[in-house]
């Protein structure tokens, strides 16, 4: 008899996802089926299941009744015959990123390098990306999904199923870290550190051994809440009270910061990231992880003078998921900073409506399927 499970989709844009009844997929030769316990709700998910196709012509949805659900963890229960380094019980985060696997990108292990980039059960960046959708058709909102070995995370066992749901986000700052060369005794400012970028921005590299992080933001108490991580390695600033540039260069004796990691939202003005680039230190880098809401206008002769790097960052590889998962496990990083949101699966549209009174970077919501 063909087992079913129960998978939240998504049959047209501005409504709300129904709960089907449909077939557990079984998984191909190098593919695993993952029993899902917890899934991570991005904050960003209202507006890809409403907006996206109007705002992002050019990086498609999945057609639809589409499988939604980005940051997947669970337990795997079942794999194919050509699966090497998995088995039936271990605990694990699916990586969204699927790629072809068969260009020089993906050979050279930089799948987010790949024409076909697409983070499953989210949105692809590639106008091509229905092929990986249907190749890859389930997403984190459902009792079960199939993915790729190469998408697998394995996570320890002090690491809840929740935190892990968390991983997309800590993953993606920690990406633009390394993009950075953060390490010991370097000053870093976070464009937008009481965000959910922000928040992971500063607990990965107070780990990574910064020696001071600069932060700016908006609301004053959750300013307060980052600045409590490390008092003495912390410094804030309330965006619009003053120039965040000129902020950064006092504080580093007028030379200026190592990096800049611009972890702004989507409607933030480009008057304030160009502000912050500009608390940079020769040489130094600023690196893109969150947006703004118009195109930057760059003063190419001061980057060219200054011999500063604009970086763009997106996503992590699976081996750095792997490096966040060890971190957890010897206690470098603690994220019981998180405070979690947790929702049935027949709540998710209530979930993903609730976004908007997240306590900024410290909430987690997550679906428990």
């Amino acid at each position: 008899m063909e087992r079913t499970m129960v998978a939240a989709r998504l049959h047209a844009l501005h409504t709300p996802m129904t709960l089907d009844t449909i077939p557990v997929p079984k998984p191909r030769p190098n593919d695993v089926l993952v029993n899902v316990k917890a899934c991570g709700i991005v904050p960003n998910m209202g507006n890809v299941i409403n907006n996206w196709m109007t705002w992002f012509p050019h990086q498609p949805l999945p057609k639809f009744p589409a499988i939604f659900g980005l940051d997947p963890a669970g337990v795997v229960e079942e794999v194919g015959e050509a699966v090497i380094n998995v088995k039936p019980g271990d605990r694990v985060y699916v990586s969204p990123l699927r790629s072809c696997g068969s260009c020089q990108a993906c050979r050279s292990g930089h799948r987010s390098l790949c024409r076909y980039y697409t983070l499953n059960g989210y949105f692809s960046t590639s106008r091509d990306g229905q092929r990986i959708f249907d190749l890859h058709p389930y997403g984190g909102f459902s009792e079960y999904m199939t993915a790729p070995e190469y998408a697998l995370v394995n996570i320890p066992d002090n690491l809840s199923f929740e935190q892990a749901g968390r991983f997309g986000y800590l993953g993606t700052s920690y990406g633009a870290l390394k993009n950075a060369g953060a390490g010991p005794g370097q000053v870093g400012l976070i464009d937008g550190i009481t965000g959910t970028l922000g928040v992971a921005s500063t607990v990965l590299g107070l780990a990574m051994g910064l020696s001071r992080i600069l932060g700016t933001g908006r609301d004053e108490n959750l300013l307060k809440r980052v600045k409590a991580l490390a008092p003495d390695r912390i410094e804030v600033m309330k965006l619009d009270d003053g120039s965040t540039g000129d902020w950064a260069k006092s504080l580093t004796g007028g030379e200026g910061v190592d990096f800049v990691i611009s972890a702004l939202g989507a409607k933030a003005p480009a008057a304030t990231m160009q502000d912050s680039m500009k608390g940079v230190r020769r040489g130094g880098k600023v690196v893109v992880v969150g947006g703004v809401a118009e195109d930057l206008p760059v003063d190419v002769k001061w980057l060219m003078d200054e011999q500063v790097q604009l970086i763009g960052s997106n996503w992590f590889t699976a081996a750095q998921g792997q490096e966040m998962a060890e971190m957890v496990r010897t206690g470098t990083i603690d994220l019981s900073y998180l405070e979690h949101r947790r929702f049935p699966l027949a709540q998710v549209n209530e979930a993903i409506s609730g976004l908007k009174d997240r306590d900024g970077g410290f909430s987690n919501y997550v679906v428990i399927p």
